[in-house]
């Protein structure tokens, strides 16, 4: 999905606010030109409870500009971006029920090369507005949480981390998967001798303390803009127990082809 908003217009001292609704789970929206204001409401198609846990991120173009962004929830507003802040292309995120996106417009004389333009999704709670940030905390998996994951995950792979890279605001993991069960997008490549091998990038919190070394593990997570984030990663072994204790219960959510 793709929504295009034009300019609106100040009449004396009203200021026209346009309202504008996105149903879809990702998309992006340009506004042209900004004059006066728009409040974008993001309305998921689905009527389930899940609906108000979920959280809402969007990044920026780096050449978005021309106008400030706020939360707006009843009338009062929280700022969220500033103008200058856009040009860093950074993700934010934020719970859905925190409010309505505010857009408004920066008085100025020529406005014909301004354009605020973001790219948005909403995800779940756990992979929402603490995945991104520079303090959030990385907590194990309960066991109900990793079979869960591999059910729901955008990508659940098995394999070993090659490379730790230390950046200011995430960890960058090179993976080499021996095993790629899904993907949502392909943010894997594959590789090696009749393409049994995958190798890609897993970003995670720089509090994970991830390093590497041997071991096979499980990773799971969501795909983010393009970018695989971390979700749980157990060590294989680990997962292995666990998956065959519960299907010998008949409490396994899904099936997974561990062979």
């Amino acid at each position: 999905m793709r929504g295009e908003v034009r300019g609106l217009t100040h009449e004396g001292h009203t200021r026209d606010v346009e309202q504008v609704y996105l149903r879809c789970s990702q998309g992006s929206l340009e506004w042209l030109y900004p004059t006066g204001a728009i409040i974008v409401n993001l309305r998921p198609n689905t009527l389930s409870p899940a609906a108000a846990r979920l959280s809402v991120c969007i990044k920026p173009t780096t050449d978005s500009s021309g106008t400030n962004v706020y939360l707006d929830r009843n009338g009062k507003l929280r700022l969220l971006l500033q103008e200058q802040e856009q040009a860093q292309g950074k993700v934010h995120c934020f719970g859905i029920q925190e409010g309505a996106i505010f857009i408004e417009a920066i008085p100025r004389t020529d406005i014909s090369r301004r354009i605020t333009a973001f790219q948005y999704e909403l995800v779940s709670d756990r992979l929402g507005a603490d995945a991104n940030s520079v303090g959030a905390h990385c907590q194990p998996c309960s066991d109900a949480e990793i079979l869960l994951a591999v059910c729901t995950s955008d990508f659940v792979a098995r394999g070993k981390i090659n490379k730790v890279v230390q950046e200011e605001e995430h960890s960058s993991i090179t993976v080499e998967m021996s095993r790629l069960y899904r993907q949502k997008t392909q943010v894997f490549v594959s590789g090696g001798v009749r393409g049994r091998r995958w190798t890609g990038r897993i970003k995670m919190s720089v509090h994970c303390g991830v390093r590497s070394g041997e071991g096979e593990f499980l990773f799971t997570g969501t795909v983010r803009f393009g970018e695989a984030w971390m979700g749980c990663a157990p060590r294989y072994k680990d997962f292995l127990r666990l998956y065959q204790e519960a299907q010998q219960q008949g409490t396994n959510p899904c099936h997974v082809d561990t062979d």
